[in-house]
């Protein structure tokens, strides 16, 4: 720009710049072609990304903090705590990049990265809406997902705001006392409390609710367990989605066998709840979220 004045151009240097992340490393499964981006910041920082092919189109998971804060023990991209959120515009970014990079439109955007979403509110709602919008990446808002711990008064903002989006509550427990041991967050609101958001949410938006629950052998993969979790979700519409445990070294949770996963499908099922397992996507890629950063970092 020759039209402006040497002191407006240094402000605009100071405050302000456009660009997208680099890309640090970058690795695809041989099993199902799935992509996982090593993104890298002005500031140094890395993040991951993660695109998924399906036949209705192309999924990306971002993420929307450098590392996290919630505590949660089956998830590696909490170990070391967090150190910044991302602003709305690099949360976008690791779209634009991705796009580039496979020469295609990304469909569906999953905020299931590093990070809590919730923590995270404005900037995450900021870039909700600039996807959403026509003169951002018009990406309609059902094919929005947002993964949260559970933060209840966040919840309910968010359900205030009445966006289309798909609510995905980490739930990974029928009762309080196991949820307490594997996720943080549980002391401050317990099951009760969330529920009560949830309910709160499905009212204001008339959204199916989405509970992700990652199964852990001799932890909370029982049929009890199930049955419990049909009493906790009775007379909510929602969709479980069983996920079998990512093992990561820094915990001693294992992946339950299949048939434990089937016996707890079929209870959750027979109460009527829609229930599928998640399919496990770059497995050969280290695709659990947070596994790739932290073996980079440790390696530089």
């Amino acid at each position: 720009m020759t039209n402006i004045s040497k002191n407006t151009k240094d402000k605009l240097r100071s405050y302000f710049y456009i660009g997208v992340p680099e890309i640090a490393d970058k690795y695809i499964s041989n099993i199902d072609g799935t992509q996982k981006f090593l993104f890298q910041y002005k500031d140094g920082n890395i993040i991951e990304s993660v695109i998924m092919k399906y036949k209705h189109g192309n999924s990306i998971c971002v993420s929307t903090q450098v590392g996290c804060k919630m505590g949660c023990k089956f998830c590696a991209s909490t170990i070391g705590g967090i150190v910044r959120n991302l602003t709305y515009g690099e949360i976008a970014g690791q779209i634009l990049k991705a796009q580039y990079e496979i020469g295609e439109r990304i469909s569906n955007v999953v905020l299931m990265g590093s990070g809590e979403p919730l923590d995270n509110y404005d900037n995450v709602v900021r870039f909700i809406e600039l996807i959403n919008s026509d003169e951002g990446l018009n990406i309609g808002q059902r094919h929005i997902t947002l993964s949260t711990c559970g933060i209840v008064p966040k919840i309910k903002e968010l359900a205030d705001k009445k966006m289309q989006i798909t609510l995905a509550i980490s739930l990974h427990a029928p009762n309080d006392d196991i949820r307490k041991n594997m996720m943080p967050i549980a002391n401050k609101y317990p099951l009760s409390e969330l529920m009560d958001a949830c309910r709160y949410y499905y009212m204001k938006t008339n959204r199916r609710i989405t509970f992700e629950y990652a199964l852990v052998k001799g932890v909370n993969d029982k049929r009890e367990n199930a049955q419990e979790l049909c009493i906790l979700l009775k007379g909510l519409l929602s969709h479980v989605n069983l996920i079998p445990i990512n093992e990561i070294k820094e915990n001693n949770y294992k992946k339950s066998n299949m048939e434990d996963i089937n016996i707890f499908k079929d209870t959750l099922t027979r109460c009527g709840i829609e229930t599928t397992i998640r399919r496990e996507m770059g497995s050969d890629i280290n695709a659990a979220c947070g596994q790739l950063r932290k073996n980079y970092i440790e390696s530089k």
